[in-house]
């Protein structure tokens, strides 16, 4: 069954699996070039790799609205609580969850993470996604690191058919570490993120693909604000 990825800016990601609608990372209304609303937005799940407000502005609004389960690490769980979300799936790293059409794997991601009221924000992550049939990694705000090779193994003979990276430099990975992620986890498809929201983050990311289409490492694309990538 296609599953169909939907980058609505940011590091925000929508994804349809065929049985519900993921949500990652929601950041809508104080994106400048979000394709969405926060109250538009329905989901079934909603995955939060860290507790920074680019990531979770959102998360509370759309968490009460739509009574989606909010799979995070338990210092995002406890804050939601706090907030009057009754939905959270505290998880750490290591950890797998039943989600709409398969399984999340809450990954390593090397990052700090504070909450918008400024308390801890416990361990950032990534997610590894099996779902519909296609297995996913979203890196999440992350530097490079070896570990992502594990992360790219096979798994009963299946690669990785999809890698969301950082690509915006600064925060997070720029496009050289992107570039030589991408040879670590060997996706068949590979996609930027985190990036172009605000000047400290600029990046060609055009340029970027061209650079991992020319080596031979993967099909980038470079979905603009709203657009899906299908898979399947």
């Amino acid at each position: 069954m296609p599953v169909t990825l939907t980058w609505t800016g940011h590091a925000t990601w929508l994804i349809d699996t065929g049985a519900g609608m993921l949500l990652v990372d929601p950041f809508f209304d104080e994106c400048p070039h979000s394709s969405t609303r926060a109250k538009d937005v329905h989901c079934d799940a909603i995955l939060v790799t860290h507790g920074h407000f680019d990531h979770v502005a959102d998360l509370v609004a759309i968490a009460k609205r739509t009574k989606a389960k909010v799979f995070c690490n338990w210092e995002i769980a406890q804050w939601l609580g706090t907030q009057g979300v009754e939905t959270a799936q505290p998880m750490n790293l290591g950890g797998t969850a039943a989600v709409p059409g398969g399984t999340a794997k809450m990954e390593l991601a090397w990052h700090s993470s504070s909450l918008p009221d400024g308390t801890y924000g416990g361990t950032a992550a990534g997610w590894l996604l099996d779902v519909g049939g296609v297995r996913i990694y979203i890196a999440g705000d992350t530097a490079l690191f070896s570990d992502m090779e594990r992360i790219g193994k096979p798994h009963a003979g299946r690669g990785l058919d999809v890698a969301i990276l950082p690509i915006g430099d600064l925060f997070t990975m720029g496009p050289d570490d992107a570039l030589e992620a991408v040879k670590l986890v060997r996706p068949r498809i590979a996609l930027p993120s985190h990036y172009g929201t605000w000047p400290p983050i600029a990046q060609d990311a055009d340029a970027w693909a061209r650079r991992i289409a020319e080596a031979g490492l993967a099909d980038a694309r470079v979905p603009a604000a709203g657009e899906s990538v299908t898979v399947g």
